[in-house]
Formats: structure tokens, sequence, C-alpha cells
């Protein structure tokens, strides 16, 4: 870019910050609506707020950049069949406002704030309860949402929306909100390139966290708990999956992640504790899962056969009812130095490896990943006479799922 017009647009940029005005809004100053307010202020202005309560008889339409701030505990309460914010300009913030009751709607995407075709915008420290969706954003960029508390009334999935809902949006941020009882906590489609870090998404009817057709996006840092399904990523790619917590996602088709058409991937650093499954892999292919904790989940890992060429390393297996279930006869996986807590090895050179392989497919594994009513079968000692047998001379189980040099000791602390 010409260094002159550099020069022209910092001295633009600093000229109309310098010129800002900033309008108090409340029942005892001159502009007692929001709206009016909005109407009145010019671009980059600031809004503060005054405590109270707010109705409108329609969602407010912020056109300009502005910035909106709660300057006490003030509530704003949804009309009837509209959102409350709705954003339509560059470069606006919301911080600090409780937003209230919108309603369900079968034919709007109607939010406590909508987004659309928007850069650089901030929503940071809003309250929001009983919102059909929380915060929508459509076709936008470069957003940061941060430290909201969002609390949904879901009851069931298909009456219900989600609390942060990202459609073709690119270079998001979603930090540190919490986010509860909606259909899915945070939801990504056609969203690349964002970042969604240490949130808590818990009691989601869904899933905490939701991707379909996103790629090179990072979530690390979250806690999903208590949902439906911790998370999904589905037909994505260069996904990140860093230091996360899945722990209490109960349920028949429940798990802590699930992935499905996943390729050129990283699990790395995580805790699955108590899930019904900690990984259930559907077509994923080229995924590093490393230096995870699975500790207590009926399955740790089941991983279907037309999951291919990922390798699975220096994870700790712990107290599962299994650790790693196929429905396949022959594995295209590579698994290597991970710590199972059923190996019955030996390490006679001490170097912190054992001297046998494990095999952490049993029999009954093998079954139940081929009929799921097997599973009454789990505490039968029959089956151990089986899961015995099959280890000395494997005849079902693939042969090739194998961990060549199996660690003695755990070695990462997800706590």
């Amino acid at each position: 870019m010409n260094k002159d017009l550099v020069v022209i647009l910092i001295v633009l940029v600093w000229s109309a910050a310098a010129s800002a005005k900033e309008w108090e809004v409340g029942s005892s100053q001159a502009v007692a609506s929001i709206s009016q307010a909005i109407e009145d202020a010019s671009p980059f202005d600031t809004i503060c707020v005054n405590a109270g309560s707010y109705t409108h008889t329609s969602a407010v339409i912020i056109n300009k950049p502005l910035t909106l701030i709660a300057c006490g505990d003030v509530s704003i309460i949804a009309a009837k069949n509209a959102g409350i914010f709705e954003v339509r300009a560059d470069s606006v913030t919301i911080s600090g406002f409780t937003l209230l009751n919108v309603e369900k709607s079968y034919t709007k995407d109607l939010a406590a704030i909508w987004v659309d075709y928007a850069t650089h915008f901030t929503l940071t420290e809003n309250t929001i309860r009983d919102c059909f969706f929380a915060i929508f954003c459509t076709k936008s960029k470069n957003g940061y949402i941060a430290e909201n508390n969002i609390t949904g009334n879901a009851v069931q999935e298909h009456s219900s929306a989600n609390a942060i809902h990202l459609w073709y949006c690119d270079s998001m941020t979603v930090a540190n909100n919490m986010v509860e009882h909606h259909r899915d906590g945070i939801y990504l489609e056609f969203t690349d390139n964002s970042t969604i870090s240490g949130n808590m998404s818990r009691h989601n009817l869904r899933y905490g966290l939701h991707f379909m057709f996103s790629n090179d996006d990072l979530y690390e840092q979250n806690t999903f708990t208590y949902n439906g399904a911790g998370v999904a990523v589905m037909f994505s790619d260069h996904i990140a999956m860093v230091d996360n917590h899945f722990l209490e996602n109960w349920g028949r088709a429940s798990y802590g992640l699930l992935l499905k058409e996943i390729y050129d991937s990283k699990i790395e650093g995580n805790l699955f504790e108590k899930n019904t499954t900690g990984i259930f892999s559907e077509g994923s292919s080229r995924v590093a899962f490393t230096e995870n904790t699975f500790e207590g989940n009926g399955w740790a890992l089941r991983m279907r056969g037309s999951s291919m060429d990922n390798e699975v390393s220096q994870n700790n297996f712990v107290a599962n009812s299994f650790d790693v279930a196929t429905d396949a006869k022959k594995d295209h996986n590579t698994y290597l130095r991970n710590y199972w807590d059923n190996y019955e090895g030996y390490d006679l050179d001490k170097d912190g490896l054992g001297d046998v392989p494990h095999r952490p497919v049993n029999l009954f594994s093998y079954l139940v990943s081929r009929i799921d009513e097997s599973i009454i079968l789990l505490r039968s000692s029959f089956i151990e006479v089986l899961n015995f047998a099959e280890k000395v001379a494997p005849a079902v189980t693939p042969t090739n799922l194998i961990d060549e040099q199996p660690l003695m000791k755990p070695t990462y602390n997800h706590d």
C-alpha cells in the first residue's frame, strides 16, 4: 500500500475517534430510547444505556459503527416475534446487557443478537436468558464473542436453537463464554480460520460444540459436560482440538467427541472422562491422537474400519470398560507408545517401554462393535475365558492392531 495512503487512513481513523461523542440513554435523560440514540449518533460514537428495563416494538437495528455499553443493570426484553439487536454495520460493540425472552420461531432465525454481513465486531459480557438463538452470526468475519453468560430453555431438539451460531463466517474468536440449555452450545457451519477457547458448554440437548464443513479451526481449553454429546466435528479438515475436557457425556448414542469425515487434524492433550464413548471415529484419516487421557469411559476409542492412516500415540488408557473397539478385520492405523492400565507385560531393560506388544482389542469388544445387544454379557466369566483364548491365539480380532512399545507408566496429567 502507498505510504501516503496509509498516513491518510491513520489520520482519518484518528480524527473519527477524536470527534466521537458519548450519548446517555435513560428515562431521566434527553434521549430515552436506544433506537433514537442510534439514529442521532454519528459513526464511532458511544451510547451509554443507564440502568433500567427497556422494551421495544421491534428489533433495534445498528446500522453504523457504534459502541453500546450497559452503564448499570440494563435489561432489554424482546418484542413479540422479534429479536433484540440486529447488527448491520462494521465495528460495532455490544457489552454488558441482559437480554431476555426472544420467542421461538419456525420461520425466522430470531436472536438476542444477530450480526449480518459485518466485520470487526465485539460482543462481550452480556447475559442472555430464554432466547431462541442467543448470538447468531451470518456472513461475518473478525468477530470477538467473549465472556457472555447464555442460558436457554430448550426441551426438544426440533423446537430449539443454538446458543452461539456461526454461519459462513471467517476469523472468529469465541472465548470464555458459558453456554447451556440450548440445542447446541456452539455451532459452526462453513466457518473457517476461527478459534473456540476457554468456554464452558454444558447441559445442551445435542452437542456442546458442533462443526459442519468448517476448516482450519482451533478449539482449545474448553469444557464440554453433561451434553447429549460433547463435540461433533463433521466434514471438515485441519481442525486442532487441544487441551479440552470432555466429561460426563452419557447416553445410548453419546460421545465425548464424534468424528465423521475428518482429515489432516490433531487431537492433543485432551481429557476424556466418564463418557459413554470417549471418541467415535468414522471415515476419518490422517488424524494424530496424542497425549490424551481416556479415563472411566465405556469405550475409550471406537475406530470404524473406514478410519485409516491415523496415529494413536502417547495416550493414557485408564479404567475404561473397553480401550479400543473396531468393526474391521484388518486395521489401517498406527498405535504406538500408549499407556494401557490392563497391560500384563514387563520391562526387563527398564527403558519405560513394555518388552511384549499389547493388543488393546479383545474378542468381546470386537463382538460388541458388531452386535450392540451382546453388551449384556459384559461381566460374564464365559467372556473372560474367550478373551483369554483370543489373546493367546488371535483368530477374530485384527492381528495388526497392536502397540509394539506400550508405556509402563502414564506420563500426562490432564486434571
